[in-house]
């Protein structure tokens, strides 16, 4: 699908493609159907990550690991442009309900909390001041505005374990009570008994009869 991106240049407002973004939008985009200003910032969001932390992003190993204060659009956008994904176990959503992410380098231990600037919503319209809407006016600046405008970043230190989030490889062990089988480390032992954390603690679900029964 094409996308079409903005930029200022001197007075005007020319519509071209800042190639890396273009890139990244376009994959995020594809997986959506749909290009939206959560994405934008997803990927801004990642490409400053690279800049603050010095590394080269999209990553193609694990050395970046990535914390999203939340999921949908604004996590995809992210996963692109850092090249953290669920599915490779280098990001893991804490849910805020933010659009905010915390990128620590695993080999340094620097680490990086990202969000937008709460003053980019109004400025939005000066750097697309052609657009239809206020929603498209943010897809557009979004892209075009310098870092230091669209967003804030913090240097932290995490409160969370990252070598215990990481875990190991291969690590299996059987719950005592319900059976199934735990990985990662996310056992819970009480008393010398392995549980799960849905045996140990309130689970996230309620068993209910099974009708075919």
């Amino acid at each position: 699908m094409s996308v079409e991106f903005a930029t200022r240049h001197a007075s005007t407002l020319e519509w071209v493609a800042p190639p890396q973004l273009s890139d990244l939008l376009t994959q995020s985009a594809a997986l959506h159907k749909h290009l939206c200003p959560r994405q934008v910032l997803g990927a801004r969001i990642g490409l400053y990550a690279a800049e603050l932390l010095g590394l080269e992003l999209p990553q193609t190993g694990k050395r970046l690991l990535t914390l999203v204060e939340t999921d949908g659009c604004f996590a995809d956008g992210v996963s692109v442009a850092s090249g953290c994904w669920m599915g490779r176990r280098t990001m893991r959503l804490i849910d805020y309900g933010k659009v905010a992410a915390t990128f620590v380098d695993t080999q340094t231990g620097r680490a990086f909390r990202i969000w937008p600037n709460p003053a980019a919503r109004s400025t939005a319209p000066d750097y697309a001041p052609t657009a239809a809407s206020r929603w498209h006016a943010y897809l557009a600046a979004y892209q075009v505005m310098p870092a230091a405008a669209l967003l804030l970043a913090q240097p932290v230190e995490l409160a969370l374990d990252v070598q215990a989030i990481i875990s190991r490889p291969g690590l299996r062990v059987v719950c005592a009570q319900c059976g199934e089988e735990i990985i990662n480390e996310r056992e819970v032992v009480r008393q010398g008994i392995i549980l799960c954390r849905a045996c140990a603690d309130a689970a996230y679900y309620r068993g209910l009869r099974n009708p075919c029964e």
